[in-house]
């Protein structure tokens, strides 16, 4: 079973840099997608072939958006807000899916409409299958130094948003991740998580020791949710000793020709799906005026 995590940055962008053309090509089984940013009327019609579609659009027109593509349709749907967009293939309408009220650990009621989190029961496999598109935080107070930033100085409000909902999230995915093994399923959490765990997801790492994304307590926080009993980087379990694979360059200057990238969207699984991961890698666009994204899709073949 191939299976496939990838921010867009905007489907319809994505589209017209060829995702249709990844996605006919590499044929995923399952694809986790973040940054869709589109309301579901505004989604181009096929641009996602003969999947089925769910989707939590969020509350903010042209932000975040997280959805997860599958062959068959999902035998159970799960979002924090409590209501889904589903759209069969060769469909042209979205219908809502009430949910019902999921719930929620301490603290993400104030993320829950924000079109972050979806997950879903597959059918082809006994696996419950998430996209996460984690916010990208900012820096605390006391790095922020006027002049230094391309962002303006916000007293550390983003930092403090990040540090909360990441706090609440760890909590909500030991809850989804036992709710998984009572109901005999794996668990896998795919996404942008918008933090580069170690030294080898990052290439200029001894730069980003006070950068968002990489401070101590944001890879702290990364090593908690690890372990080999509860979940397993599955990509960095295919390349213990590589630098990356990166997944995300930015746009500016040389980062993409000269691989100066990030290592933020991972395959998250229970150790029984992490070792049946037979592949795992990333589809790293063959030249700089050929990206479909600020991000590469992460791909891994499991034999399960």
């Amino acid at each position: 079973m191939r299976i496939a995590t990838f921010n867009v940055n905007g489907i319809r962008a994505a589209q017209r840099r060829g995702f249709e053309d990844w996605l006919g090509d590499r044929g995923p089984d399952v694809v986790a997608l973040q940054e869709v940013r589109a309301r579901a009327a505004a989604i181009p019609p096929g641009v996602f072939g003969d999947y089925h579609l769910t989707y939590d659009e969020g509350d903010v027109a042209g932000r975040n958006g997280v959805a997860v593509l599958t062959r068959r349709a999902p035998v159970a749907v799960r979002t924090w807000s409590g209501t889904a967009l589903m759209r069969a293939p060769g469909e042209m309408h979205t219908e809502s899916a009430e949910l019902g009220p999921e719930p929620l650990a301490r603290g993400l009621g104030e993320f829950a409409n924000q079109g972050r989190y979806v997950e879903v029961d597959l059918a082809e496999a006994p696996i419950t299958v998430a996209s996460m598109y984690l916010p990208k935080g900012g820096l605390p107070a006391h790095l922020q130094k006027p002049g230094r930033m391309r962002e303006a100085p916000d007293g550390g409000a983003r930092y403090d948003r990040k540090m909360r909902f990441l706090s609440a999230f760890a909590r909500q995915l030991t809850r989804s991740r036992r709710t998984a093994r009572a109901r005999g399923r794996e668990l896998l959490l795919m996404g942008d998580l918008n933090i580069a765990h170690t030294r080898s997801d990052v290439r200029n790492w001894r730069r980003s020791n006070q950068a968002e994304g990489f401070l101590p307590e944001e890879r702290e926080w990364f090593d908690s949710i690890l372990s080999p009993r509860t979940l397993v980087d599955v990509v960095r379990r295919h390349h213990p000793d590589a630098d990356g694979p990166y997944s995300w360059w930015s746009w500016l200057g040389q980062s993409f020709v000269n691989d100066i990238g990030w290592r933020i969207d991972y395959h998250l699984a229970t150790p029984q799906l992490a070792r049946a991961a037979v592949t795992a890698g990333t589809d790293r666009d063959p030249a700089a005026d050929r990206r479909m994204s600020d991000h590469a899709p992460v791909v891994v073949d499991y034999d399960f």
